[in-house]
């Protein structure tokens, strides 16, 4: 297995054999209007910054060159963009996690696009759709409905994909049910500025390992886009003193593992 993280909550997957592009936000730099008032949502922090705040690591096409799929969590712009839409090719096996989804992706020309189910079959790896809460309170209502993956294969570890989630019982239920060996978290403790976390926290990561201590756990989709609110630098200092730094990994842009 290897997993690159690109941008944002976009990564590049090899597992057992196959090649995953996940949640694809593939604009330039300052592309779009940052989260906020200005496209219908609450008052959020930079709003004098564009998003993507910062650029691809590499090229646009060596980031979707022999996809053999794209795995979509959500259809929020910082994980289904109007450029992963041209430059994907329409043919390219696509998954979601609703027909609502679905269809969206549909009319947008894909025509190979699949719901995720809670078995659902690629080649011999086995998907399961996990839910997720994009918030707590009434952002999540506000947020929509988000999902996670857990990636299977006899050849390799169990991979969680938590997707846009806070730390709650579902992704505890997760956890217990499929113990997977390496999970990836949105850690960004992206926020509005009322209304709490969008996605994981420091204290939500920290809960997540203490679920899962004899995991790999990696935090992505931060300081990409204008409403973060947890650096990489404070994630890692904080691991530092809980004395989990070789348990909770913060990647880059362009940074790979493998397990």
């Amino acid at each position: 297995m290897d997993i690159k993280q690109i941008r944002n909550a976009t990564l590049v997957v090899q597992y057992a054999g196959k090649k995953f592009l996940i949640d694809p936000m593939l604009a330039e730099k300052g592309t779009y209007p940052p989260f906020g008032p200005q496209v219908g949502f609450p008052d959020a922090p930079r709003q004098d910054q564009n998003n993507p705040l910062v650029g691809l690591p590499t090229s646009l096409d060596n980031i979707i060159s022999d996809i053999d799929a794209v795995i979509v969590t959500h259809l929020h712009l910082d994980h289904w963009d109007d450029a992963a839409i041209e430059a994907l090719p329409k043919d390219i096996k696509l998954f979601v996690q609703n027909e609502v989804d679905a269809s969206s992706v549909r009319n947008v020309g894909f025509n190979n696009v699949e719901v995720l189910q809670e078995d659902t079959i690629f080649e011999d790896i086995q998907f399961i759709k996990t839910k997720g809460e994009h918030g707590r309170g009434p952002l999540v209502e506000l947020a929509g409905q988000v999902c996670g993956v857990v990636f299977k294969h006899l050849s390799e570890k169990t991979l969680y994909l938590a997707g846009d989630t806070v730390w709650y019982e579902g992704v505890q239920e997760v956890i217990e049910t499929h113990k997977p060996e390496i999970i990836i978290v949105a850690g960004g403790d992206n926020q509005f500025l009322e209304g709490g976390s969008l996605v994981m926290g420091k204290d939500d990561i920290y809960e997540v390992y203490k679920a899962a201590p004899n995991a790999k756990i990696i935090s992505n989709h931060m300081e990409a886009v204008n409403h973060w609110t947890l650096s990489r630098e404070e994630l890692k200092s904080f691991n530092q003193e809980k004395g989990i730094s070789s348990n909770i990994l913060v990647p880059d842009d362009g940074e790979s593992y493998s397990f």
